[in-house]
Order: structure tokens, then sequence, then C-alpha cells
């Protein structure tokens, strides 16, 4: 397929460039979860074969409690990753959400880099647009318009503010933006959810999303991808170039975020991510009180470069059977409410 110019398709060839190729950890900050652990259990009771990780998210059943979060599109190279990574995702059962589908809105020749349905005719599939171009000419229509070219089950917004701070082409104005999601959450026939991009959402966002008619959140804290780091090396502005390294260390622990939110909303829908590269780091999450665990840049070189992304998801599932078998966790439901994730001293 042939690449299209337009200033976003550009972004994101850049994006998943540097993604692969620079150190984009977030420097001094981590997702917390190191903070937690099990206390293991010598005498589970438990058969492994038996071990189940079904459960439900937003009244969909789902073989497991897992995401392969929003990263890419709008390139010829992001389409074969999302065909990569859609595939994993059907054969694996898990959720998966598309990266920013505003190209797509730009230049609708470019949708095919988000059209994943072939590969994945049962998956659950996110749609995900920038939740400031509501703010930028974007309405409830281009909204539908994003969900219906991806053939999507729900929407989510990102919510991006220092990104785009440190973006070349940024757009800054996130002025009134919770009454604009309100209306399309109004508007759209699928649930609507918000996620951040890697600095972490509070309980108190949450609260102000959920009552603006959010059906989700995902938390998508500090701990993984930082993408002030990731916008200067796109930056040729010295001045804002240097000044993003003072945001290494930015945004609120993901563990911090879902312990928060589920502590003060205790029935909303949630994902945890960012920072998480194994199935350890789901079971904690969930046990945290997550619905959802969410993986992003962990799994992309192997999307990119055409390894057995299905292969990398069957280990983080036999990682988080064997947290939940060595706590006596039968099923999900029982990780979430076990008492055996204690503060690491």
């Amino acid at each position: 397929m042939t690449d299209h110019s337009s200033p976003t398709s550009g972004r994101k060839a850049d994006h998943i460039r540097i993604s692969l190729e620079e150190d984009v950890q977030g420097r001094g900050i981590t997702s917390g979860l190191e903070c937690y652990r099990f206390r293991h259990k010598a005498l589970p009771e438990l058969d492994f074969s038996e071990i189940s990780l079904e459960t439900s998210f937003l009244k969909r059943r789902m073989a497991v409690p897992l995401l392969i979060s929003s990263m890419t599109g709008g390139t010829a190279q992001a389409g074969q990753i999302n065909r990569h990574l859609a595939k994993a995702a059907e054969s694996r059962g898990w959720a998966m959400g598309l990266g920013s589908m505003r190209a797509a809105l730009e230049q609708e020749q470019l949708s095919a880099t988000f059209n994943v349905r072939r590969e994945a005719p049962t998956a659950f599939l996110l749609a995900n647009l920038g939740a400031v171009q509501l703010n930028y000419g974007m309405g409830p229509d281009d909204c539908r318009r994003a969900v219906e070219l991806a053939q999507a089950d729900a929407l989510v917004f990102h919510l991006n503010a220092l990104q785009e701070l440190f973006q070349p082409e940024g757009d800054t104005n996130f002025k009134g933006l919770l009454r604009r999601m309100e209306e399309v959450c109004r508007k759209l026939p699928v649930p609507v959810g918000v996620k951040e991009v890697g600095w972490g959402i509070d309980a108190d966002t949450a609260r102000r999303l959920k009552d603006a008619g959010a059906a989700f959140v995902d938390a998508a804290g500090a701990g993984g991808t930082s993408w002030s780091q990731v916008e200067k090396y796109r930056n040729n502005d010295p001045l804002r170039y240097q000044a993003a390294d003072a945001f290494a260390d930015w945004g609120i622990p993901t563990a911090e975020c879902v312990r928060e939110i589920r502590m003060q909303l205790p029935d909303f829908p949630l994902i945890a991510s960012g920072g998480l590269s194994n199935g350890v780091h789901a079971a904690k999450a969930i046990a945290l009180g997550a619905d959802m665990a969410g993986y992003g840049r962990a799994l992309l070189r192997d999307a990119a470069t055409g390894e057995d992304v299905a292969l990398r998801l069957e280990r983080v599932e036999l990682e988080l059977k064997a947290a939940m078998f060595a706590i006596g966790a039968g099923d999900i439901e029982a990780l979430r409410s076990t008492d055996r994730l204690i503060d690491r001293p």
C-alpha cells in the first residue's frame, strides 16, 4: 500500500520509528506495581487446568481480561503492525485498541490502516480519537464515522495535554472539552471511554468523566512510555527539546491511579495500562481493582518485526494464570477480591 503524505501520517511514522529506536521510557518514575507483592500460597487447592480467565467488560463476555492498547495507524507500516496485532488478538481472545484515527478522517484512503475486522472478526475493537480535536472542528458525526470505518465496538478518546504541548504541531486548547465529550457520549450508539496516554487519570477526573457519560476509563498511568520524551525527538525547537526532559518523571503511577479510582468509583469499568510488560503486572493491576489490563509498547517491536505476537500474548496469559494459581485464585472474580496482594516492605 502506498503511503499518502499528510502531516498526521508523517507524525505517525515518526512515532513508530522513535518508539522503536530511542529510549522513551519515563525516567525516575515507575508504574508503582513493584510496590506490591503477592503472598504465596503453598497449598492453593486448585487444579491449574481449571483456572479461568473469562470475564466481562461493558456487558461483553471476554476470554481474557487483557487489551492490546491503542498504538498506531495512518501509514503503511502502521497498517501492517495493526494487522499483526489484530490477528494475535483474535487468536487469543484479547481486546484491541486502535491508534488515533484522525488520519483516516483527514484522508479516507488511510482508513485501511485501521480496518482490521478481517483479521479480527470477533475481537472487541476500540476506535480512538484525540479528545482535543473536538476543539478543532471535529464533532459527533466525525466520531461516528471513525467507529464505522473501524467497525469498532466502542470509541475511546485519548487525553494527551503534555504530548500536544511538546509536539511541534500540537493542539493545546483543552478548554471546555468535558462538555464536548459529553455531547459525543450522548449521541454515539456505542460506548465511549476516555484514556490517558501515559500520565495517568486521577479519581476526581474519572468521576467527572463518568458523570459526563463516559462508559469507562483507561487510567494509562506513568511508568511506561513517556510521550514528552517521544515528542522531544521530533522537536527542532531547542527550547522545547530541553524543556521536555523536565517531564521525564511526570505523571501518576499506574498502580496509584487504579487504587484511587477503584476506591472512589467501586463499580466504574476501569482499564489499567502504563508500564505493564508481563502477566504478573496484570494480576496485580486486577487485584488492585482494574477490570482489564492493557499492553502497548511491550508488544510493538514484535508486531513491527513480524515476530509471533500471539506467542507473546500467550506468555502473558500463562504468567497471569500462574500468579492466580500461586495465590489460590481460581477465576478473575477471586483475583479481584483476593487479600493476598500486600505492600512490599
